[in-house]
């Protein structure tokens, strides 16, 4: 890296030679104020080139392959499986195609402010047009990470994400979408004869979430009791199944549940045997697919809005079941003042009953 002064009036300036741009091909120079010594001028060029020549020493090595070969494997150990592979699919998608064949130690604030314009205006892989701020923004919180990681490690002089301008998270009006008693007993009703009967109703009855739901085992259910110990959630990443544990400390809970509600697991419980041909183990899913092992929870979510559509009850989502339970136990008096993160938290048993039991 080539370091010279150049001097501007009374002043000099430490100019760093930085190669050519590979963005729009011209030459790039850094230049760094240094106050009215030449002497300390010619010190801060030298210190300056030094240190980005040490931090930069992996000259031929490119975002792309930084992201992929270095980052990405590192963060595997540390991240929840769902959480590494939305990082992945980010970086594969939005980053790589833009920006990843540019050297490391030539990414400028420019090159990554272009890649969210980009992304604004033309971000959609259908070409219809651009990716919400929302978007956008989580692209530039993974680049910042990434970045600041390759500064710490002296990869980069400094992490250019930090001073790229990134689009501003925009806050909606929050719709929450619950159903009635009236509502939620017809669909309880006409979910009766379903195979996945219970799960809706623990659902409903509990606020647990579709991962947690999914996850239970037998070893987590006292009948006797009446209490679910929630530890862990099933997901889908890269449509392979992983179990990890509860997304916060508050996610790990246990939920003392309703007579009605320990009645109709024992009676799964019951239709389960007869399904396996065998008593179900305390390591086996309360809600397996059919014949055994975990339900996918696509095809559990599928199979709770295809039931919905033949009802006379508003379209609602499957996690739309946690509003549900949280509005009906807090009452109209409290609803306004409910959010969706109340509703991970230990609760006492819900005051509703539905009438079909």
């Amino acid at each position: 890296m080539q370091g010279y002064v150049v001097a501007k009036g009374q002043r000099y300036y430490a100019v760093i030679y930085d190669g050519i741009d590979p963005l729009t091909g011209s030459e790039r120079r850094r230049w760094h104020a240094a106050g009215s010594d030449r002497t300390a001028a010619e010190l801060l060029a030298a210190r300056l080139a030094a240190q980005a020549t040490g931090a930069q020493r992996d000259v031929g090595l490119s975002l792309g392959r930084y992201l992929l070969q270095q980052w990405l494997p590192a963060k595997q150990v540390s991240l929840r499986p769902s959480t590494w592979d939305g990082y992945r699919r980010v970086i594969e998608l939005h980053v790589l195609p833009r920006i990843g064949h540019i050297p490391l130690r030539r990414l400028r604030v420019e090159h990554v402010e272009a890649l969210y314009s980009h992304l604004l205006v033309n971000g959609r892989r259908d070409g219809t047009g651009g990716l919400d701020p929302k978007s956008v923004l989580e692209v530039h919180v993974i680049v910042r990470k990434a970045l600041a990681d390759a500064a710490r490690k002296r990869l980069v002089v400094r992490n250019v994400a930090n001073d790229a301008e990134a689009p501003q998270r925009r806050r909606p009006k929050r719709q929450v979408h619950a159903w009635t008693p009236e509502q939620l007993t017809t669909f309880l009703a006409a979910a009766s004869q379903h195979r996945l009967f219970a799960a809706f109703w623990v659902a409903a009855a509990t606020g647990m979430r579709r991962s947690e739901l999914l996850g239970l085992r037998w070893e987590d259910v006292d009948l006797d009791a009446g209490r679910l110990s929630v530890h862990r959630a099933l997901v889908s990443v890269a449509y392979e199944l992983h179990e990890s544990h509860g997304k916060t400390s508050s996610a790990r809970r246990c939920i003392d549940v309703a007579s009605t509600t320990i009645a109709i697991l024992r009676d799964w419980h019951h239709r389960l045997a007869d399904e396996l041909d065998r008593a179900p183990t305390s390591a086996d899913y309360v809600f397996p697919a059919p014949g055994g092992g975990p339900t996918r929870p696509d095809l559990f979510s599928q199979s709770f809005s295809r039931l919905v559509a033949t009802l006379d009850v508003p379209r609602v989502r499957l996690h739309d079941l946690r509003h549900t339970h949280a509005t009906l136990l807090l009452g109209p008096e409290l609803r306004s003042r409910w959010s969706a993160n109340d509703s991970a938290t230990p609760h006492p048993v819900s005051p509703w009953r539905p009438t079909n039991t």
